[in-house]
């Protein structure tokens, strides 16, 4: 009789998250099982051999699936609960896929190729360099920071192909599904053992890449957001995290785990090689890559050698001269490139970081605004379906056509977000072919499904959120036009300014990249911010002294660590109490070392009719953070070691 202790894929008692089984069996690690708990039959993982115990145990029902999960995906499940204080079960729904014991017709997914016209790129000495470093590196983490169309990509595909011929497998990480199709349009050039997973396919799509994954005798590419890190690969040669600075990369659900350090320990376990690739790297990343023994490999020019930089012209929107035709958020110069724009038969691209038509409803009359039942926020005009949108909860109301308190019919729309500029524009230029990208795009309307339309200049004039200013490389674009780029500057959060930053010097980035003239058009106004001025320049090195500076100053990241404690009760005065009652016994026996910040609200006080109160806790030792977290009842807070935002 053999012993195991198994992983039930669900809590069944906090503190304990896994459990002794027997079987006639000699079962390897990682095989996935059918046990029972208590009457109901569930799935399992086993994460040990053991020895008999004392008592009686249940015997393993069946074994699921005939290949074992790899070891070191075992082994990652276990850090990535110990690392995040998370029980097992919950990481576990990121290891074994929904419905892995159904009985499932074999279909090969399929995925759409955007055929690509690539001229042959001869890697210039950075490139070369950065080539070599990593081809001769020895297993471990490697920042390669790369202005736009530095020929990253091109970087990516040696690599690749290195790790293939060396019999093991890739794994490539975007930050968004829609940038699956350009990179499976590039690798598809090189690779036919592509594997693609996401979260727009379906159980049954995402279950068959899963299983090709297991039983593949021979290295596979894998492309896909942050889950693909859990695809089980056997053995893995390098792993590469694209736009590696994007804070999709940080999961917002339990287990808050980050990409970039889950990328790094299966690379350890794998003895892989992992790449992280930005033009403009986390300011926290970037200072753990100096102080690291292994140097930051940059790309400091472009890899077309015929490219032409953007022509930029910062336009100050506090001098009503220079608004178009009294337009209150279009420019005389934003308007006037457009036009010429498309004259030339070109593409242009509209970028604003804000969904919906309007922010704000209110009645002119009496003050009144429209707000969340739930949230108590304001309610975003969406004009094309003629509702108002909560963007936190999703709650839906009728726009009304007079005021619920004076009766007065004087209600007026504030704000700008991309469906209003998406009605403007239309309006303007009503021959163009408009699309709009953001969240709030239908199925088919995304920009991973329309990624042919963008590429072969069928769409004139692309609108969107920061979906469309990262990794996009449109050979028909010319120009550039950014709405407003403060938006979010005042925004009570440690790094709203390098986020600013990021998004600036990326969606500058889509231009410039061969040896056409473009444009960039860039209208702030706040046109002397450190993160204006050198967003617009894409001057990296200049920012991140400046905000190192701040950070330091304001005791954040990179200098410390960060763990946010969230209560949530139905009434105010109970979230208060028992925020003020937790601080106050934290205090009592901090350490030297920690700083509690609060109680305060939350940034979202109300969520799902209840109030939200947090504290903020820092200290430049994790562990800290951790033996503080040991001691808080989870019953009553929520809790997120390493948050990227503070809102």
């Amino acid at each position: 009789m053999h012993y195991y202790e198994v992983a039930p894929d669900h809590i069944i008692r906090l503190g304990n998250d896994s459990f002794t089984y027997s079987s006639d069996e000699n079962l390897p690690i990682g095989q996935i099982v059918l046990v029972e708990v208590g009457k109901k039959k569930t799935i399992g993982l086993i994460i040990n051999k053991t020895t008999k115990p004392t008592y009686k145990t249940k015997p393993i029902i069946s074994t699921v699936e005939s290949d074992p999960i790899p070891n070191e995906l075992v082994e990652l499940s276990i850090w990535l609960s110990k690392y995040y204080l998370t029980p097992l079960a919950l990481v576990l729904r990121l290891i074994i896929p929904r419905g892995v014991q159904k009985k499932r017709r074999v279909k090969e997914y399929e995925y759409e190729i955007t055929k690509r016209i690539r001229t042959k790129i001869v890697f210039n000495k950075e490139q070369s360099n950065a080539l070599k470093n990593i081809s001769n590196g020895s297993p471990g983490t490697y920042m390669l920071q790369g202005v736009t169309g530095s020929g990253k990509t091109e970087l990516y595909i040696e690599i690749a192909k290195e790790s293939i011929s060396n019999n093991k497998s890739v794994i490539i990480l975007v930050p968004e599904i829609a940038l699956t199709s350009q990179l499976i349009s590039e690798f598809s050039n090189h690779f036919n053992n592509l594997l693609v997973t996401h979260s727009q396919m379906t159980e049954s799509e995402r279950h068959q890449v899963w299983s090709q994954a297991l039983q593949s005798i021979t290295p596979r590419v894998v492309i896909g957001p942050r889950s693909a890190l859990f695809v089980p690969l056997k053995s893995i040669g390098a792993i590469v995290v694209d736009e590696a600075h994007e804070p999709s990369y940080k999961q917002e659900q339990s287990p808050k785990y980050s990409a970039l350090r889950t990328a790094t320990m299966l690379g350890r376990f794998h003895k892989a090689k992992v790449i992280f690739g930005s033009a403009t790297p986390n300011i926290a990343d970037r200072y753990l890559a100096d102080k690291s023994t292994r140097p930051v490999l940059k790309l400091t020019s472009v890899a077309r050698p015929d490219s032409i930089p953007p022509n930029v012209t910062l336009v100050d929107m506090t001098s009503h001269s220079n608004l178009y035709a009294g337009n209150r958020f279009f420019s005389k110069q934003l308007i006037e490139q457009v036009s010429k724009t498309l004259q030339d038969k070109k593409q242009v691209l509209i970028f604003h970081n804000r969904r919906g038509s309007a922010n704000i409803t209110l009645c002119e009359n009496c003050g009144w605004t429209a707000q969340c039942k739930n949230c108590y926020l304001p309610l975003s005009l969406h004009q094309d379906d003629h509702r108002l949108l909560c963007h936190v909860c999703g709650h839906t109301e009728y726009v009304p056509t007079s005021c619920p308190v004076c009766k007065g019919a004087g209600i007026i729309h504030k704000g700008l977000g991309t469906k209003l500029i998406e009605t403007e524009l239309r309006k303007l230029f009503p021959s163009a072919s408009v699309a709009r990208f953001d969240a709030d795009n239908s199925n088919d309307e995304t920009l991973n499904n329309r990624y042919k339309d963008l590429y072969d200049g069928v769409i004139n004039i692309v609108i969107g959120t920061q979906v469309v200013a990262k990794g996009l490389d449109l050979p028909q674009l010319r120009m550039v036009g950014v709405i407003q780029a403060d938006t979010g500057l005042a925004l009570p959060d440690y790094n709203i300014s390098e986020r600013t930053f990021q998004l600036l010097a990326q969606v500058i980035g889509r231009v410039g990249r061969n040896s056409k003239r473009t444009q960039v058009i860039v209208q702030t106004f706040q046109p002397k911010h450190p993160s204006i001025i050198y967003g617009i320049s894409q001057d990296y090195e200049s920012f991140y002294t400046y905000a190192l500076k701040e950070r330091r100053k304001g005791l954040f990241p990179p200098y410390t660590f960060l763990l946010k404690l969230t209560c949530a009760y139905k009434t105010e005065s109970a979230a208060v109490r028992n925020a003020q009652n937790l601080a106050k016994e934290l205090r009592k026996n901090v350490l030297n070392d920690v700083t509690i910040l609060g109680p305060t609200p939350a940034f979202y006080e109300r969520q799902h009719g209840t109030y939200r109160w947090q504290l903020v806790i820092k200290s430049p030792r994790r562990e800290h953070l951790m033996d503080i977290l040991k001691t808080i009842p989870q019953q009553s807070w929520q809790f997120e070691l390493d948050p990227t935002s503070l809102l």
